[in-house]
């Protein structure tokens, strides 16, 4: 079988897989968050921390839960990375420098996992299981909660209220993340991925002597990195790494746990909002770009440019073996146009225009289909976007699910999509700037500029994946990148939550013959070309100093 024709057949397998899950998954989400009943468990959980899961919340209350609940997570983090040197199993490995814990807690529970240290040889089991794989799951339940609070302002009228943070939270951890993360996890093992509390031990005989491996927690913490688009691996290597992805089924697997729920989001999004073509045409949206940037990777990394890529079957540099092109193709895709971060081969070391197109998924605001609840949130700002500019072409006031987009609903999405460019650009432009965080490049020119390029693209949309080659655990980078990360997460959400207030609060308006179909065809083309234009030409003249420069070259 030719290595193109395996790419293939594993894009139409996980598009089969998904399309299987797409319908009973998005209905179940679509129950969880609508259902006024609450589980025992959850309703112990409620009692402990002392919050009223019945009582609606305003967009401003809304937000002071999530922001209140993830600042108490980077304190937390933050303190169990500075104790780790006396805290147990933690496999000898000392405290974690202040500048690295501060950017590794905002990391996590920014819900981008980048990951400035190497795992194996800095966090021991406490810090890898009772902080990082938590956030994997609170982080990702926050994401979830803030979409449907935004899909309820679409749903409901005249009521500013969104729901309740609380109950959202911990619904989506007990009834959506926890269940599959479970059965994800026995998949895993039974397919070879670890999962012990083993120590350090030494293995097999080396050149040179013997090599030392950590054990852990892998699978239960590598379901929930990829469910919940995470991202950050149990071991330097990430998803590359032979404990945490051995074989070409636990790699297709897990790109199909990375897109799971942020596809199904767009059914629940059509059931909560009683229109299930809405739900479609959303899906058509992302389907168009991520099947689009597939296609262009694979072509990219597949192209016989010279006699080794010819006797490799394509640009096989910084790839698997027993991943291929193909595989690793979906991979990178997938993984860059959400915010997953895991990585099952280098990007660095992809062409200059494959690397390009990494950096693209992510500059898009990954909304195809994106982060759990966050792709989704991200898509919505983008169809009321290209609502406004569809209204301005015919002459009327622009309508989307029978509320109007006015002045003050296109100034919060304007505000949504304007965050994470300045922070990308402020802060690479600072770091070409100064005299010492270039020296942390490890190549030159174009090459060397879009390695921070991408570090800073990464950290803003909270994707986490790095392009190799930059060290990143320096003073400047570990802070920098911390704030990016935290801004990039937290800002766009003010304005996700007040644009959810600002539509309940409306009184719907009836559909007309001069009404806007959301639900045809003819709008997800618009939606897709709003995308590429709006938020990705913004990129355009620094990816022309970068990946673009180098591909050409």
């Amino acid at each position: 079988m030719s290595p193109v024709l395996a790419g293939v057949l594993q894009l139409l397998a996980l598009t089969a897989a998904l399309a299987l899950a797409y319908v009973p998954l998005g209905n179940h989400l679509a129950r969880v968050y609508s259902s006024p009943k609450h589980l025992r468990i959850e309703k112990w959980i409620y009692q402990g921390i002392g919050a009223d899961p019945d009582t609606e919340m305003r967009w401003p209350a809304y937000l002071r839960g999530v922001l209140a609940f993830s600042l108490a997570g980077v304190l937390f983090l933050y303190l169990l990375q500075r104790l780790q040197g006396v805290l147990p199993g933690s496999l000898g490995f000392a405290s974690i420098d202040p500048d690295q814990a501060f950017n590794t807690a905002a990391s996590f529970v920014a819900n981008t996992n980048w990951q400035s240290y190497y795992g194996e040889q800095a966090m021991g089991h406490v810090v890898q299981t009772a902080g990082l794989a938590v956030q994997n799951f609170v982080s990702a339940a926050v994401g979830i909660a803030v979409a449907v609070a935004l899909v309820r302002g679409f749903a409901r009228s005249r009521t500013g209220e969104l729901g309740n943070f609380w109950a959202d939270l911990v619904r989506g951890v007990v009834r959506v993340l926890v269940p599959i993360a479970v059965v994800g996890a026995v998949i895993l093992v039974a397919c070879g991925v670890i999962q012990n509390f083993a120590g350090i031990h030494e293995v097999g005989q080396f050149t040179g002597g013997t090599q030392q491996w950590n054990g852990g927690a892998v699978a239960s913490q590598e379901v929930i990195k990829e469910l919940g688009t995470n991202g950050g691996g149990y071991f330097n290597a990430n998803s590359a790494h032979p404990f945490e992805n051995p074989t070409p089924f636990t790699n297709l697997f897990e790109i199909f746990l990375i897109l799971l729920i942020p596809v199904a989001l767009t059914r629940t999004f059509g059931v909560m909002t009683g229109s299930v073509r809405q739900g479609y045409a959303i899906l058509a949206t992302m389907a168009t770009i991520w099947v689009g940037f597939v296609a262009l990777m694979m072509w990219t990394e597949f192209a016989h440019h010279g006699p080794a890529l010819q006797a490799a079957g394509g640009a096989m540099e910084g790839k698997e073996v027993r991943f291929g092109i193909g595989g690793s193709s979906i991979f990178a895709v997938s993984t860059t146009l959400t915010s997953t971060g895991a990585v099952d081969s280098f990007h660095s070391s992809y062409t200059g225009l494959g690397g390009g197109i990494t950096m693209l998924g992510m500059m898009l605001g990954e909304i195809a289909p994106g982060g759990v609840g966050s792709g989704l949130y991200g898509m919505l700002v983008m169809a009321v976007i290209a609502v406004f500019i569809a209204g301005l072409m015919v002459g009327r006031t622009p309508e989307y699910l029978g509320k109007k987009i006015g002045t003050r609903e296109i100034k919060f999405a304007a505000c949504y999509i304007l965050i994470t460019p300045a922070l990308v650009l402020v802060f690479t432009a600072a770091a070409m700037a100064l005299p010492t965080p270039g020296d942390s490049m490890t190549n030159s020119g174009a090459h060397g500029f879009s390695e921070i390029l991408y570090a800073y693209t990464s950290a803003s949309n909270n994707n986490g994946s790095a392009f190799a080659g930059l060290n990143a655990d320096t003073q400047w980078f570990n802070t920098t990148l911390g704030l990016a990360m935290l801004l990039g997460r937290f800002v766009p959400m003010v304005f996700v939550l007040a644009l959810a207030g600002s539509l309940a609060e409306q009184q719907p308006v009836p559909a007309t013959k001069g009404t806007l179909r959301t639900e045809k065809p003819l709008f997800s083309g618009l939606l897709v070309g709003a995308v590429l234009i709006i938020t990705g030409l913004t990129y355009f003249p620094a990816l022309a100093l970068g990946p673009l420069a180098e591909g050409l070259a």
